[in-house]
């Protein structure tokens, strides 16, 4: 199957890098917080992504679960691999419909800066202990990091970045959370959950592009642990599909050179039909400006029939390797970690490091401090405070 058809009225050519006409300008971006003068020699969403690279927060993704704890094995993926696979497979779409691929690969990179240690079992833990001081949610902490944490430059807070890579970073939010950041940031990046619109192309992209690359790499990470086994997988029509198609063409093929093409062509397809589903989304609604795309439905997805394959590949995966009876354990030792971190800091604050002990927002500023940590370093200062050594 070939990535391009003919071109849409305001697509690029394949062979061409100009941006189609509901992509996002970095010449007409919505700005900044802080004024800044334009850099002499990089677009504006060039700068983001380099500052967001060079941040602290970026560094520590390195030591922070996907799946597998970071010290369970040497090539499981980590936050900071997954970023770089969702970088990739969005600048690889971005390209074919003509968007803007500085911005999607600084959304794609900062997308999970606001997770915590121990992934989705670290963020359920905190946000228990923050639910009668404003809860915790990890997009909305992602926003914080680049807003606020990230502490580098002498003007300002956070990396000051532009509102079409925050936007895109904030992939949900909460009507709650959506009202206070329209009271901090009045027609800023939560307005648009109030209005019911949607955000950007380049934005869309990179949720997309999330799923397909978790999808693909924890059925990588899942064989490779052991706790899933490659006839489970089979049961999914999508993989089985492309396992034949695998041996068809390489009958002699065998080991994990299999798993690798029968992934890359999976990879590959799931690709293909999102730049020909948007396409055709693109066709029907011909937004001419990136204001205009706010107003339309969401435009860049899967096919209904690639839709459902997706989500039958989710659902084995939740059943056969998110809730696989040893995850399970890991992740409830790591929200003890979590938890009793917690509680040493609310009542110890001079246990955090000065900048955050010294806060008056105490829950926050724990919250805060907590969800920084990698992996590695909240198993050693739970050790260092409780005396405790977890088994994990």
């Amino acid at each position: 199957m070939a990535i391009y058809s003919a071109p849409l009225p305001g697509v690029p050519d394949s062979g061409q890098h100009s941006h189609a006409a509901w992509a996002a300008l970095p010449w007409q971006s919505r700005g900044r917080r802080h004024a800044e003068a334009d850099a002499p020699t990089r677009g504006a969403f060039q700068r983001d992504r380099d500052r967001i690279v060079h941040s602290s927060a970026f560094r520590r993704l390195v030591y922070k679960t996907q799946v597998f704890l970071n010290h369970e094995g040497d090539l499981y993926r980590t936050r900071l691999t997954h970023s770089l696979e969702v970088a990739q497979l969005g600048c690889s779409v971005a390209r074919a419909l003509g968007l803007d691929e500085d911005l999607v690969e600084a959304i794609a990179l900062a997308h999970d800066l606001g997770h915590t240690p121990f992934g989705h079992a670290g963020q359920d833990a905190l946000n228990g202990c923050m639910q009668q001081h404003g809860g915790f949610e990890h997009n909305l902490q992602s926003l914080r990091v680049v807003d606020v944490l990230e502490q580098r430059y002498p003007a300002f807070d956070g990396l000051n970045l532009c509102f079409e890579t925050r936007e895109g970073i904030l992939k949900h939010c909460s009507a709650r959370n959506a009202r206070w950041l329209e009271q901090q940031e009045p027609g800023g990046v939560g307005q648009r959950f109030l209005l019911g619109q949607q955000p950007g192309l380049e934005a869309q992209l990179c949720n997309i592009a999330d799923e397909i690359a978790y999808n693909a790499h924890d059925i990588d990470d899942g064989l490779r642990s052991g706790l899933l086994q490659w006839e489970q997988v089979l049961s999914v029509p999508l993989v089985a599909r492309h396992h034949a198609s695998t041996l068809r063409d390489w009958p002699q093929l065998s080991g994990r050179r299999v798993i690798y093409e029968t992934i890359r062509r999976m990879l590959s397809e799931q690709v293909y039909d999102v730049i020909a589903a948007t396409r055709a989304a693109l066709e029907q609604h011909r937004p001419d400006s990136v204001d205009a795309v706010r107003q339309c439905p969401p435009l860049v997805g899967f096919s209904a029939t690639m839709r459902d394959e997706s989500l039958q590949l989710k659902q084995l995966l939740l059943k056969a390797l998110y809730r696989h009876p040893q995850v399970m354990q890991t992740m409830d030792v790591a929200q003890q970690v979590v938890r009793e971190l917690f509680a040493i800091y609310l009542q110890q604050p001079q246990q955090m490091k000065p900048d955050f002990a010294t806060r008056a927002d105490t829950e926050r500023a724990v919250a805060d401090y907590i969800a920084g940590m990698t992996d590695r370093f909240a198993l050693r200062e739970h050790v260092r405070l409780t005396g405790q050594q977890v088994l994990m």
